[in-house]
């Protein structure tokens, strides 16, 4: 007989870091885990930071009695110390960590919460910089991306948050199925290298004033893909708007991760973009190729000669078969590559051709997001931005 499920808690907060708490939902639901997403608000919709609204699948105090086998705070600023404040997931944790069962955080969440909680009393642990010296009030502060500690996990910012989310499946799991959750999410190989891509053709990006990004998700989008579009180029300080293409703003993605657009694509087709990037996901990019709307509206930003992008299955799905590549160099997800006309540069993480620009998958997309800021904004603000998030060391 089938074991049952390891049943994970992720609690989620106005102003947490919805990259982090994304990706930790995702990876783990890969790896087969039951995750509740809970809301310690009063209500399920939570306003995350840059403007990102997750749907939760229940309310904290629907949590109280059930054991879980994992419990992972994500971070963010007022997120975090939310989670603080909230008692009911203050004894959720404390239980937890009296059961000897494994719990984790990531960014300010392990010096705001769990320290705060003395639940990391003797243990190695790192956090977010800033927070650091507080953290090191309350455990053994450690600069590590990710750090284990007996049965603690704990990791330091959005850049870090897919190898915690890794380390977790391994740690619920073990090394073999965190391997065969990781070879699909095409991770890199070196964890904080600055990044680099493969350029053809270039062009100067230009925009007045602010860039306007047009983000289309649909029902199965993937989740992290399109949360760290958004979240990188918003803190990048581009105007984002993310439209759904369903016929309501609230979209379940490709692992159940419930997001809300901006607008309707109706609403938002009638202005121009300076780009318009599609995240990937299978039926997410089955959507697109569907939506006349959103074909034409791409077909005129190619003949207008302004910016484009796609990752993952998009490319193959909605670009390719749309003519949108035509004497373009492209890359996409590894399995769906067959699909391109041309192949000789696919196996580049991010390929900017002129005014094009696509990647490969969950693992590449804060590459292909800080490569979109690197041509809108210059290498250095890019690379700030890469720091900040912890992405390069």
């Amino acid at each position: 007989m089938a074991s049952a499920a390891k049943k994970v808690l992720v609690p989620v907060a106005n102003g947490t870091e919805p990259l982090e708490a994304v990706i930790t939902i995702d990876v783990l639901r890969r790896a087969g885990a039951d995750v509740t997403v809970a809301s310690v608000e009063k209500q399920l919709t939570v306003d995350a930071c840059y403007g990102v609204k997750i749907v939760a699948d229940s309310l904290i105090s629907d949590c109280a009695d059930t054991a879980f086998d994992l419990i992972s705070l994500p971070g963010g600023l007022p997120g975090s110390a939310t989670l603080r404040d909230c008692k009911t997931l203050e004894g959720i944790v404390k239980r937890q960590s009296a059961d000897d069962r494994p719990y984790a955080a990531i960014c300010a969440a392990p010096a705001v919460a769990l320290g705060s909680w003395g639940l990391l009393k003797g243990l190695k642990a790192t956090c977010y910089p800033s927070f650091m010296e507080e953290l090191s009030s309350s455990a053994t502060a450690v600069e590590s991306r990710v750090q284990q500690d007996g049965k603690v996990v704990t990791s330091r910012g959005p850049g870090t948050a897919m190898e915690y989310a890794v380390a977790l499946v391994e740690q619920l799991y073990g090394k073999a199925k965190a391997d065969e959750v990781s070879g699909p999410l095409v991770m890199r190989s070196k964890h904080g290298d600055e990044y680099s891509f493969t350029e053809l053709n270039p062009v100067k990006w230009t925009f007045d004033n602010t860039p306007q990004i047009l983000v289309p998700i649909a029902n199965g989008t993937e989740e992290m893909e399109a949360v760290i579009i958004i979240d990188v180029l918003r803190r990048a300080k581009a105007e984002v708007v993310v439209a759904s293409v369903e016929d309501k703003l609230e979209i379940l993605a490709s692992r159940q991760v419930k997001l809300v657009a901006d607008v309707l694509l109706d609403d938002a087709i009638n202005r121009p973009y300076d780009l318009i990037v599609l995240p990937g996901g299978l039926g997410g990019a089955q959507a697109f190729t569907n939506s006349e709307k959103l074909v034409n509206l791409l077909k005129k930003q190619s003949e207008s000669s302004k910016l484009y992008g796609a990752i993952c299955a998009s490319p193959a799905l909605v670009l390719e078969p749309h003519g949108l590549l035509k004497g373009k160099k492209a890359t996409a997800f590894p399995a769906m590559c067959n699909k391109l006309s041309d192949q000789s540069e696919a196996e580049n993480r991010v390929v900017v051709d002129g005014n094009l620009v696509t990647s490969r998958g969950p693992g590449t997309t804060m590459e292909f997001s800080l490569v979109i800021a690197e041509k809108l904004f210059g290498r250095q603000k890019a690379v700030e931005l890469a720091k900040t998030m912890l992405f390069v060391n």
